[in-house]
Formats: structure tokens, C-alpha cells, sequence
């Protein structure tokens, strides 16, 4: 059974997402990401519940393991609005977005608050993700697109 990582920084650099993302693959590990922005002041009550369920109650490590990282939309070095969130279809802060083998999961995207603030939501949603190992299935680059 493998241990679930946080990684302390937040990305700022779409090169530092995409060397995640391949870490990712490599290990077989599901990268969730939480979409925030410097401003977001409900991204700073959902950070912190997603840090306790993955790091202190290590939700997902039954289902062998996840990562978790923060994006910080508004970073200079992220293209803006138009760039790297468009790709992935973040339209709304914060959001949840796993990838598993580079492929977001477009399909299991969470943006609704209350379901970011839901705890149990939160704890069976990392689950689910966390079972993924390597299998995708929940979108990718082009099937959240344009259907299956």
C-alpha cells in the first residue's frame, strides 16, 4: 500500500504541472489537482479539508494512494484564463481535477461548492480516483470533448 504525497508547493508553471502529471503515470498514482486563485477565499476553506482527508485521515490509501497539488490559476506564468485552465475546462474556483496516466478526468471534475465542502463527498470522490491506478476512463484529452 502506497503513501499518499502533497506536494507544498503550489504549481505556478505549466511545465511544473506537466512534470507532475508524468510523475504521475509513471508510479500509476492519480494527481489531484485543486484549481485556486490568490483571491479565492473559499479555495482556503477547501484546501485545508482536502489536505486533512488526503494527509492526516489518508483517505485513498486503501485504494492505493493519490497525490495532491494545488494550481494557481492566476499566476503570470500560467497563460491566464485563456490558457492552461481553458484546456481543461476549469471555467470555475476552485475546482477538483484528478489526472490519471496525463489524462485529466474530465468526467469526475468537481466545481459545485457544496460538494467541495462536503466531507463525506470529498472522502468518496478521492476514493474513486485513487482506485484508478493507471486505468483512466473518466474523459482524457479528447473523450470529455466529444463524448465516448
Amino acid at each position: 500500500m502506497l503513501k499518499n504525497r502533497i506536494y507544498p508547493a503550489a504549481i505556478r508553471r505549466e511545465s511544473d504541472l506537466e512534470s507532475l502529471t508524468l510523475m504521475s503515470a509513471s508510479t500509476r498514482i492519480p494527481l489531484i489537482t485543486l484549481w485556486t486563485t490568490n483571491w479565492c477565499g473559499i479555495c482556503k476553506t477547501v484546501s485545508p479539508l482536502l489536505r486533512q482527508l488526503i494527509e492526516k485521515e489518508r483517505v485513498g490509501e486503501e485504494q492505493g494512494g493519490v497525490s495532491f497539488v494545488e494550481v494557481e490559476m492566476d499566476s503570470p506564468d500560467m497563460g491566464g484564463i485563456g490558457g492552461l485552465p481553458m484546456r481543461y475546462g476549469i471555467n470555475s474556483i476552485p475546482t477538483l481535477l484528478s489526472f490519471d496516466r496525463q489524462e485529466p478526468q474530465l468526467e469526475t471534475k468537481v466545481s459545485k461548492l457544496d460538494e467541495l465542502k462536503n466531507k463525506e463527498f470529498l472522502r468518496r470522490w478521492i476514493e474513486k480516483e485513487a482506485a484508478r491506478q493507471g486505468s483512466g476512463g473518466s474523459g482524457g484529452r479528447f473523450m470529455g470533448l466529444f463524448g465516448r
